[in-house]
């Protein structure tokens, strides 16, 4: 009887020390953890250069290719990869400045933004004309969309929404219909920028001004040219 009662935990011990047999420890990353830290902190620098003033950045790094067999390196440098964005999921260029063998592979890293913006204070539905009691300020991941989300003093009074939000979430400029400032026929008045200068005239709308696309003016010597919409009646080009 008392092998019988024993024969429980002889059985578990067993296969405890079965399990632990049969596992394996996870493979060890080929990038070196100081070439990993210079990456997690390059790709913040790049993102603070384009984030709100305080925001708070967090750059998380991915997991190379654990197929990879680097050659041994002194010397790994970070560097941006050329076309990733700033924010989110994004990469970074290794490359091995002081070895026998010259590689060079890209570092997935997730970079987060953390700064105040605009959020629904409830559920609001897709069309809802934006008042004071829609939104409030809260800490957001600027970097979690596509778009940016968009600072507590950013004027939103009568604007409305273009798709549906779940109360908490932060308000993005896709979010919201685009204003238009004129219709074809108006008279613009046009502004265009240079370096260290600034020149003013008039022009008539070919095109309705839409907020965020290109506009057709004429101006009073018959030239067509293309401008951007950015108010009642106002254009800019940019020289």
């Amino acid at each position: 009887m008392a092998h019988l009662a024993r024969s429980p935990f002889a059985a578990l011990a067993a296969l405890s020390a079965a399990a632990t047999a049969g596992t394996t420890a996870a493979p060890a990353s080929p990038v070196p953890p100081a070439a990993l830290a210079r990456a997690v902190a390059l790709a913040a620098e790049l993102a603070k250069a384009q984030a709100p003033a305080n925001a708070r950045i967090v750059a998380l790094p991915g997991t190379p290719d654990l197929r990879l067999k680097l050659a041994p390196c002194t010397d790994i440098q970070a560097q941006p990869s050329a076309g990733a964005p700033a924010w989110g999921r994004t990469r970074v260029l290794l490359r091995c400045a002081a070895g026998p063998v010259a590689w060079r592979i890209t570092l997935p890293v997730t970079v987060q933004v953390w700064a105040p913006a605009w959020v629904a204070t409830r559920a609001l539905p897709s069309g809802t004309a934006l008042g004071d009691d829609a939104l409030a300020p809260a800490v957001v991941d600027w970097a979690a969309a596509a778009t940016p989300a968009l600072a507590p003093d950013t004027p939103l009074a009568g604007r409305m929404l273009t798709r549906p939000l779940a109360a908490g979430e932060p308000l993005r400029e896709a979010d919201l219909r685009a204003r238009q400032w004129f219709v074809a026929g108006d008279t613009v008045q046009v502004t265009a920028r240079g370096s260290g200068f600034d020149v003013k005239a008039e022009a008539q709308a070919l095109t309705a001004g839409v907020e965020g696309r290109p506009v057709r003016l004429k101006s009073s010597s018959g030239r067509v040219f293309m401008a951007k919409p950015v108010g009642e009646r106002r254009a800019e080009v940019v020289l």
